[in-house]
């Protein structure tokens, strides 16, 4: 390997850590291949890859060149494998769940004694009072989605504070819930992740205050930015291609390492904010024009939305979810006002070596009094790690544990799979409707994410909803009048969504039940008509359904190994892929 390409911010040469990030995913028996490509403007490439085996293991990179691109998004799988990331939303069945070890080979259970009480060890004193501050959080709401096994008890993982160096016990159901991906990295070197995970970390906790608070930030100069040309050869391409572009200074007077970039769109009147972060301005600012782009062709700047002077909704829990997401939330007016609520700051916070980096960054956090907490890892051979932050990096609030627990469907999972098995049981399914309504669930929730699983593809297990689920339960014990009702919500809500053939099915059975409720009309009077107007396959299964045949349409009946979802095994082959790799690499 003669070329080497050395950038700011990593401790190897690009095409070092290509070569060796790919070898490691070949030994490791990930099957990646490059999905995308798009290099919008000079110095902008960002790449889509992916697992061929289960193209649900994915990863985007960005960067200046192809090289680095591809770099950012190997690491990134890294980063996500590492973690575990990929799996967090679904269930791993009940072989994992009863295996010597659930996620890594250094997690701890902690059995539950007590409905009421949470078990002792698990979090410290601080921790107990951030995440329990009013004593409501029970063990039931601790046991992690992955495993559902509350009879093992509440899994946790080991994470350093970095201020004592003491091990503390955090719940897996904790991190999932209200961290997802914020704080995990992977890198060259232990302390080259760790400072892109303490960035993500400031980048975030930054950009939602910037939007929620309405701040208005100063303009970087020019001169500033004339130091780096290829930044504003990538910003005046976008600029003579119609979309002006505003570089912010988002350090809020110096305090953070962070920037921000705003596109904004005259043809449609919307904007979109990218925020990026890192010790050296010139990382950070490079970061926050490629994340512009990213995944991104110049055709596809057109779905952002306009600038809002109802800082309310700006500010919104919702909104904010929505700009972590894919930053397609409001922003509002007042970021760009001339007066500005802090002076620019060239502020620089790099140093000779990315361990310094990392120092001056805990620094930061050491002057706002916050405490941090790190678990390393290496059972893959590359650096990794999840930082956690609590008060600073959280995505979801923390009283999410009690009113949106991820864990929420657990109980559901094995019940639902076993629907479509169809038993006649009116009284069971009653009891169903009646549940659904006690435990207020969200009728707009899809079921996959509710229980965990990986839908069939093009099957009704992929768009499923709790308010469609009803539909299905009130057909199954009769009662026409609901039915209908939650078929008409199914089919407004769906339509974006549902196949051309789900669509039919709806509207054939929306018109057969007001045909059939009807006891003016005689339905055989009808079929012809129905028959051609919505097939006579589709008329058929309809008017089975309405005189007490199987109404759990598309949906395939399995049970809590799930050997019958493709896709959900081709998730757990996957996953065994990395049991292995820990049971044979972990120190």
């Amino acid at each position: 390997m003669s070329e080497k390409t050395f950038i700011l911010g990593k401790d190897a040469a690009l095409e070092e850590s290509i070569q060796k990030f790919q070898q490691k995913l070949t030994a490791l028996n990930f099957n990646i291949e490059e999905v995308s490509w798009l290099n919008p403007v000079p110095n902008v490439w960002s790449v889509h890859i992916r697992d061929k085996d289960c193209p649900l293991c994915f990863s985007n990179g960005k960067g200046a060149t192809k090289k680095a691109a591809l770099a950012s998004a190997l690491g990134e799988y890294f980063e996500r494998l590492s973690t575990n990331y990929f799996f967090a939303d679904f269930y791993l069945g009940k072989n994992i769940a009863n295996d010597d070890f659930v996620h890594y080979p250094n997690e701890k259970w902690f059995s539950i004694t007590d409905e009421n009480t949470l078990p002792e060890g698990l979090l410290n004193e601080e921790l107990l009072n951030y995440y329990d501050p009013n004593q409501e959080l029970t063990p039931d709401l601790l046991i992690d989605l992955q495993s559902g096994n509350d009879e093992r008890g509440i899994v946790a993982m080991p994470y350093v504070q970095q201020s004592t160096q003491e091990t503390v016990y955090i719940p897996q159901s904790i991190i999932a819930n209200l961290y997802v991906s914020n704080g995990m990295s992977a890198g060259n070197s232990k302390y080259e992740a760790r400072v892109q995970g303490l960035s993500e970390i400031f980048e975030r906790y930054v950009k939602n205050k910037i939007i929620a608070e309405a701040i208005s930030l100063p303009l970087i100069p020019e001169e500033v930015l004339s130091r780096y040309p290829s930044i504003q050869a990538s910003i005046q391409k976008l600029e003579e291609e119609g979309f002006p572009i505003l570089a912010y200074d988002a350090s809020l007077g110096g305090q953070y390492p962070v920037i921000c970039v705003i596109l904004i769109n005259p043809s449609n009147g919307t904007c979109f904010a990218s925020f990026g972060a890192h010790p050296n301005f010139q990382v950070a600012l490079e970061r926050t024009v490629t994340e512009l782009l990213q995944g991104r062709n110049l055709k596809d700047l057109d779905v952002f939305t306009a600038p809002s002077f109802n800082n309310e909704d700006v500010a919104d829990l919702a909104n904010l979810e929505t700009h972590f997401i894919d930053s397609s939330g409001l922003i509002s007016w007042d970021l760009f006002k001339q007066e500005t609520d802090f002076e620019f700051t060239d502020w620089n916070f790099s140093a000779p070596s990315t361990q310094q980096e990392y120092e001056n960054l805990m620094a930061i956090f050491q002057t706002e009094q916050k405490e941090v907490y790190i678990m390393d890892y290496q059972h893959l051979d590359v650096y990794a790690c999840r930082v956690i932050v609590p008060s600073m990096s959280e995505i979801y609030p923390v009283d999410d544990l009690i009113y949106a627990n991820n864990n929420m469907g657990m109980d559901w999972r094995e019940i639902i799979l076993d629907l479509p098995h169809f038993h006649h049981d009116k009284e069971t399914y009653q009891e169903l409707l009646d549940e659904l309504d006690a435990q207020n669930i969200d009728d707009l929730t899809r079921v996959r994410e509710f229980i965990g699983i990986v839908a069939p593809r093009q099957s009704g297990w992929s768009t499923l909803r709790i308010g469609e689920l009803k539909s299905m339960l009130y057909l199954a014990i009769n009662d026409l009048e609901n039915a209908l009702e939650w078929a008409n919500w199914t089919l407004n809500i769906n339509t974006s969504v549902f196949t051309e053939t789900r669509k039919n099915y709806y509207r054939c059975l929306i018109n057969s039940i007001t045909l059939f409720a009807d006891k003016q009309r005689s339905p055989q009077e009808y079929l012809m008509i129905f028959e051609k107007m919505y097939g006579k396959e589709t008329t058929n299964q309809v008017w089975q359904i309405l005189q007490g045949a199987n109404p759990f349409y598309d949906l395939q009946a399995d049970d809590e190994y799930l050997i019958h979802f493709k896709e959900h095994q081709q998730l757990l082959n996957a996953y065994e892929k990395l049991q292995k790799a820990k049971r044979e690499n972990w120190q």
